[in-house]
């Protein structure tokens, strides 16, 4: 007779014949999902829960351990704990992409039952088994403080902070989606069950054990004939076998007799109605391999006989031939940049190294899909929910009515870049698709590791030259990528690396060269930064070492180089009125001057939007439903919080309470494309186009209650954000005090008239029209804006990081509460870069799992000083708004380079960085 264990979970008592980890028993038996499963290897945190009043990771205990033992998730919290963690969270700002957050409460909250008035450290080593990729600890360390306060009665929760009682641009707003990341019952695509989908089955990629390996034979045949096993699928199955975000060259799965370029690439599809039937069909699919020479390095395929890794690709309509394994390169080039260098009185040159590194965002990647209406429709975790259509229809030959494909963008759980390619979405639409069912497909942390792709490893050379009185005068560079086995967003990232290596200074004779190889490794794409944290660590340690030679210090050298409003950027564009690069410097020279020694600083630049000649357009449409404004923009908030900004826009504009306004269905069916969530985009490019819908729907509110006639249900317009333009051709400029927070004119009784408007559509679309790269124009103007910042890293005597202080341009700031945690997060994850994160490979395998990254933990982190420079002179688009999710992150890794410089005297030109403290404790040294 089987055991039986008996579970007392949230006041209840529970039988069970399962001897599982209790993580498994919570989510699939009692649908207790608010416990996340971040890796299933007592790494990240996320499935914490309350065991006899302490935190403890669910994944690592057993129902047979657990028995006589008091368990607790959030669902069993009193209803005072949970008010007070929703409320404390939510003015702490410690709440981003969410998913981390449970079990951050549960853990918080089993210190609060044991200690009531906790300390700072207390609280830090509480939660130190806990990761966030997002905030950098630092918010929810205060959220936890304040959760306690309110617990001991402290402090008291004011109920109007939640319901958005003074809704508008630049207030302390809590976010939108507090409330249902806190508690745990927002849901993420994993979250969805056999409830949501009955008959759901499950589906799970046979992947290869070698990164080049050919593929000999395929043998499905045990696993088809396994009961409970749906079907096994093949590359013989899908209608395109490529797929690619811009470049079609990433097989869906690798045919008999092709050969494998990276290690998991899938070889077989396996489809069965549940968990524990797939792995062990899995395990019976028979693949034979004929293991090859993999190409392991940059140098490795230069070599003129080098494997080619691909010997063409598909892009734009196009069939591209490779002659080599170079898969994008650009030239960027302004002036005379030998001239100038062979001129100048002083020149530094240094090769620089940075290696791949993993998002490590704590939700790994998952997807449900089902037949809907004459395709499919799919439930998503992804950056872009129109570029997940487009690839899918791709890969199912619906190019041409790609509507056949629908996408619904759920809560995202972190994303900086590496959900922007299709992962297990695809996988799970072909699978639905051909067996008629719904499907869900779901990574294991380990398969996450090694699918989607990283940062770009980094080998370039750069020049550096200035004059006797330390004005740049021109920068040589080559930077060559490794961009792995498939081109993800290889061109556009290698560009931006290109563009930005220049830094944001008045010098006007470059030549930069880019090269992005395919090797054998896993494939590297879009992470946050976008190729530019590597180009800048390298420029931005160089300057030091010419400051040196030019025997000027380090701030100086800066300041007279800054970028002032109406002089030229090396790429030829004009710097706006908005540009405050300065004033961040002035910001930070006091604190830099008072650490002699000890201090590194670092500027950076950071696009908004794509730019550079691309189409790149906002889109919104604000429906009146149930009288609310309710706004339709299919875009990901992956934990920037830009549905949050999205809601501030509206209000601001029409005057409307937040009870009167909310977001919509993400979906391709429900709302417009308004493009991928990156290149800091959101904010200025969508946030831009909601503000234009929202003036059109306070202009029809003002004429209700002007006693006039609104006769069209659908109102549409495009333009720039100052002209709009409408549908019969008219057009209407708004005014720059309209364009300025503070001073629209609104409805006297915005909610009645609301009402009045019920079933009535306000569409607009905002596109800026930017110029390609080497546009023959004197000054090309490569993007929307650019924002700007200074950091300052301070180290101890011991070579610890004590304090950041962070200067941001960020434009105006839309939600103070907000920016903080992006700011801290991204200092945070600067630092790791800097310091301690790693991708080891042998032979292109990755050595790493979750707990070997080396993620900086909540007892890591240095005080952070976030700075927010705000001029008067604003850009009139989003009400001044510019994005800060990635420049946080750029300026980081240099200026703690540039400490240890301080502090020693030697240049460090490799990340992570060789004999620091932390590479003494991680025993690198």
């Amino acid at each position: 007779m089987a055991a039986e264990y008996t579970l007392h979970i949230n006041g209840r008592d529970y039988v069970t014949s399962e001897n599982k980890s209790i993580l498994r028993y919570l989510r699939d038996d009692l649908h207790l999902t608010s416990v996340k499963d971040g890796c299933s290897e007592g790494a990240c945190g996320t499935c914490t829960i309350i065991v006899d009043n302490r935190a403890v990771k669910s994944c690592v205990l057993t129902t047979k351990l657990a028995q006589g033992h008091d368990i607790v998730t959030i669902e069993g919290l009193t209803e005072r704990e949970q008010e007070a963690f929703v409320y404390a969270f939510g003015a702490a700002g410690a709440v981003q992409c969410g998913f981390c957050i449970p079990g951050m409460v549960m853990a918080g909250a089993a210190l609060c039952r044991r200690t009531p008035d906790p300390t700072d450290l207390e609280i830090s080593q509480a939660i130190k088994g806990n990761v966030c990729r997002c905030t950098g600890y630092k918010r929810i360390l205060v959220g936890i403080k304040r959760a306690a306060a309110i617990l001991r009665g402290d402090e008291q929760i004011d109920p109007s902070a939640e319901r958005g009682d003074n809704y508008a641009v630049g207030e302390q707003i809590f976010r939108v989606d507090v409330r249902r990341k806190v508690l745990g019952f927002g849901k993420y695509p994993d979250d969805m069950t056999e409830q949501d989908f009955p008959g759901l089955s499950y589906a799970s990629a046979v992947r290869s054990k070698y990164p080049r390996a050919r593929v000999l034979s395929i043998d499905a045949s045990k696993a088809e004939a396994l009961p409970g096993v749906v079907g096994v699928l093949t590359a013989a199955d899908v209608p395109h076998n490529q797929v690619g975000h811009l470049i079609q060259d990433w097989d869906v799965m690798i045919a008999e007799g092709d050969i494998t370029r990276c290690l998991g690439d899938a070889v077989a599809l396996v489809v069965a109605e549940d968990a524990k039937t797939l792995e062990r069909a899995k395990k019976l699919v028979k693949v034979e391999y004929e293991p090859l020479e993999p190409v392991r390095s940059i140098e490795e395929a230069k070599a003129p006989d080098a494997p080619r890794i691909h010997d063409s690709f598909f892009a734009f309509g196009n069939t591209v031939e490779l002659a080599d394994n170079v898969c994008q390169s650009r030239h960027v080039t302004r002036g005379d940049a030998a001239k100038a260098l062979a001129e100048s009185a002083y020149t530094v040159t240094q090769r620089f190294t940075t290696p791949f590194t993993e998002h490590a965002f704590l939700e790994p990647e998952c997807a449900v899909a089902a037949p809907y209406k004459d395709g499919v429709k799919i439930w998503s975790t992804d950056q872009g929910a129109y570029d997940t259509r487009k690839e899918c229809a791709h890969m199912f030959g619906w190019d041409d009515t790609p509507e056949r494909v629908v996408v619904e963008t759920m809560l995202v759980g972190g994303g900086f870049g590496g959900k922007e390619d299709v992962s297990c979405q695809h996988l799970a639409a072909l699978a639905a698709y051909k067996f008629g069912r719904p499907v869900k497909c779901r990574f294991s942390r380990q398969e996450s590791l090694y699918f989607h792709p990283k940062r770009h490893a980094m080998d370039a050379t750069f020049t550096l030259g200035c004059d006797k009185d330390g004005n740049f005068t021109g920068l040589d560079c080559e930077i060559n990528f490794d961009t792995g086995a498939y081109a993800s967003l290889c061109g556009p990232v290698l560009e931006r690396a290109c563009t930005h290596s220049v830094g944001p200074y008045k010098y006007q004779n470059t030549d930069i060269r880019g090269y992005g190889y395919y090797t054998n490794n896993p494939p590297a794409g879009a992470f946050r930064g976008f190729g530019v944290c590597q180009s800048e660590f390298a420029l931005e340690s160089l300057i030091d070492v010419l400051a040196e030679k030019a025997g000027i210090d380090p701030w100086e050298i800066r300041y007279r180089n800054a970028i002032e409003p109406g002089e030229v950027l090396p790429n030829g564009q004009i710097a706006d009125c908005s540009t405050a690069l300065k004033e961040t410097l002035e910001a930070v020279r006091d604190v830099y001057y008072a650490h002699p020694g000890h201090a590194g600083i670092a500027c950076s630049m950071k696009n908004a939007g794509v730019g550079v000649g691309l189409p790149d357009a906002g889109r919104c449409n604000i429906r009146v439903e149930d009288g609310r404004a309710v706004i339709y923009a299919a875009t990901s908030d992956i934990g920037q919080g830009c549905n949050t900004v999205f809601l501030q826009d509206v209000a601001e504009a029409c005057g409307l309470p937040l009870s009167c306004i909310a977001n919509g269905e993400c979906s391709t069916e429900a709302a417009p494309d308004s493009g991928t969530t990156s290149g800091s985009r959101q904010t200025v490019v969508t946030g831009e186009a909601v503000r234009g819908a929202a003036f059109l729907l306070r202009d029809a509110m003002l004429a209700i209650e002007r006693g006039e006639a609104v006769c069209d249900d659908r109102v549409s317009a495009k333009g720039d954000g100052v002209t709009h333009e409408f549908a019969d051709g008219t057009t209407f400029e708004v005014s720059a005090e309209q364009l300025t927070p503070g001073h629209a004119v609104h409805p006297k009784h915005p909610a009645e008239a609301l009402r009045a408007l019920e079933g009535h559509e306000f569409y607009y679309e905002y596109l800026e029209k930017t110029d390609k790269l080497g546009a023959d124009v004197p000054n090309p103007k490569s993007h929307i804006c650019y924002g700007f910042a200074t950091h300052v890293v301070i180290l101890d005597d011991e070579g610890r990081v004590e304090q950041v202080y962070a200067a941001h341009d960020s434009g105006r700031v839309i939600n103070p509460i907000a920016i903080q945690g992006q700011i801290e997060g991204g200092v945070l994850m600067g630092m790791g870069y800097a310091l301690t994160e790693q991708w080891p490979l042998k032979d292109c395998v990755p050595q790493v799992k979750y707990g070997t990254l080396g993620l900086l933990r909540s007892t890591d982190i240095p005080q952070i000083h976030a700075i927010y420079v705000e001029k008067d002179e604003q850009l009139p688009v989003a009400y001044g708004g510019k994005g800060i999710g990635e420049i946080a992150t750029i300026p980081t890794a240099p200026a703690v380079q540039n400490a240890y410089h301080a502090l020693d005297g030697r240049l460090r030109p490799n990340l992570p960085l060789a004999d620091t403290y932390y590479s003494h404790r991680l025993g690198r040294d």
